[in-house]
């Protein structure tokens, strides 16, 4: 035994009634980079997209959709994934309870009672002893002094360990609440698309229809019926292509509501135009972006629960000492209760294997744990950061992209608008301006898919942001 440790256990035994507890006690490091002001201070966001208040509780009532609200709702109380997290916190706060329970007094009852013969021989007579009817009760209280806080850093350990599981929870409905999001918007931009193709699928059919008349009167090319006939084919295969994806949407929310596919929300069915935000986007800053992240408080609740568990392993080199107490009886089943059959004792407990090197080097394996913990928790953090700024910058250039696109919509149907005007004066042929048309919807086409890209923007940036419980 080092000096060091000589030492330590005669403090701990003079202070028996205080106890000791080894290992570091737990403290954020100074040096963790959730620390750093950088990490902590404002966040690079797109100018008058967002603000700087605070993501509020339950971010998707920002769309103010009543569907949605729904959904998500639907999702809380149905999602198997919820399920299961909940069932793993159940665990662990069992665990916690199980950890606690070693601090407590354990009382052992054992009874028995059987017939036998008994050896002679082994009472040192010569003759068999006649058979008898045998009993034996025995009660014991044992209580164990946690001297040295193993006991303490267990339950502190398990704590932790609860805690951790409680954030994963919370991270479980930040992602269940943002998928729901996104399969929704996703439903909604399908069938917005399906409607625009479905649009343009009727010009170019009435474009093919002039083409084959024009033909017919010999004033175009042969070739060109064939080219229109390709145009309208390729539009027309674009619909189903929208229409699956919308039903695709359909039932992952019926798998995020708990539901079989055929049982998937018809609300959903019926939204045919994207969700808009009623206001600037709340982001917050730096710091309560850290602090709302249930993965980064889940990681930080694993660095402690590490932490403790040297604690655990430093106390295991030392003395588990306790006290016991019995009260018993044992003899013949009908003498059992009288003076010459009853026992008791009382007395103290100890138990210490020596430490060896295999002993020492699992401390030294927790101290290991504690920083890979560590760096684990710093990673997370980076982690947090780079997918706030990287879903802020795309949605910034996806915005600007949907901005143009819009312009480009409202361009091209202003031309189409001049060449109906143009055709209703005789000024301009039907197929000019029925190209006119094809032209105005394909920009629209465009323009929505560039708004779809921003709606799922939006929703990355919600998780990215851990959602806003």
């Amino acid at each position: 035994m080092t000096g060091n440790r000589r030492a330590a256990l005669v403090v701990c035994v003079a202070l028996t009634l205080a106890g000791c507890t080894m290992g570091p006690d737990y403290h954020l490091p100074a040096a963790a980079v959730v620390n750093r002001p950088a990490a902590r201070g404002p966040l690079n966001a797109p100018i008058g997209l967002t603000a700087a208040d605070d993501l509020p509780p339950r971010w998707w009532h920002l769309y103010d959709d009543p569907v949605l609200d729904g959904l998500e709702k639907q999702a809380l109380a149905g999602s198997t994934d919820l399920r299961i997290a909940a069932a793993n916190l159940a665990r662990a706060e069992a665990m916690t309870r199980a950890a606690e329970g070693a601090a407590e007094p354990e009382l052992t009852v054992d009874a028995a009672a059987e017939r036998a013969q008994l050896s002679g021989e082994s009472y040192l007579l010569s003759e068999p002893l006649p058979a008898a009817t045998l009993g034996s009760a025995d009660v014991q209280v044992s209580y164990q002094l946690d001297l040295f806080g193993r006991i303490r850093r267990s339950v502190e350990a398990a704590r932790a360990d609860e805690e951790a599981r409680r954030a994963l929870l919370g991270a479980v409905r930040v992602t269940l609440a943002g998928e729901v999001a996104r399969a929704y918007v996703g439903v909604c931009g399908a069938q917005e698309t399906v409607d625009a193709l479905e649009a343009a699928s009727a010009v170019q059919q009435d474009l093919l229809r002039v083409a084959r008349r024009l033909q017919a009167a010999g004033r175009i090319s042969e070739t060109e019926v064939p080219a229109a006939q390709a145009r309208a084919a390729e539009v027309e295969a674009l619909v189903p292509q929208a229409r699956a994806r919308a039903m695709a949407g359909l039932y992952q929310l019926a798998f995020l509501l708990g539901r079989v596919p055929s049982d998937y929300p018809r609300a959903a069915e019926a939204c045919r135009h994207l969700p808009q935000l009623t206001r600037p986007l709340p982001i917050g800053d730096g710091a309560s972006l850290l602090a709302r992240r249930p993965d980064v408080r889940a990681a930080e609740r694993q660095l402690a629960a590490a932490t403790a568990r040297i604690g655990v392993a430093t106390a295991e080199l030392y003395p588990q000492i306790g006290f016991a107490a019995s009260v018993g009886s044992a003899g013949y089943l009908a003498d059992l209760g009288s003076a010459a059959a009853n026992s008791w004792s009382i007395g103290s407990l100890i138990h210490w294997a020596f430490p060896t090197a295999g002993a020492r080097a699992r401390v030294k394996a927790a101290g290991a744990d504690q920083q890979r913990a560590l760096a684990s928790f710093d990673g997370t953090v980076l982690t947090a950061l780079r997918d706030a700024q990287t879903a802020l910058a795309t949605y910034g250039e996806d915005h600007a992209r949907a901005i143009s696109l819009d312009r480009a919509a409202e361009a091209a149907q202003r031309e189409s608008d001049q060449l109906a005007r143009l055709k209703r004066a005789g000024r301009a042929p039907a197929q000019t301006e029925l190209g006119g048309r094809a032209g105005a919807l394909a920009a629209q086409l465009r323009a929505q898919i560039g708004r779809d890209a921003v709606a799922q923007d939006q929703v990355t940036l919600f998780l990215a942001l851990g959602g806003g419980w």
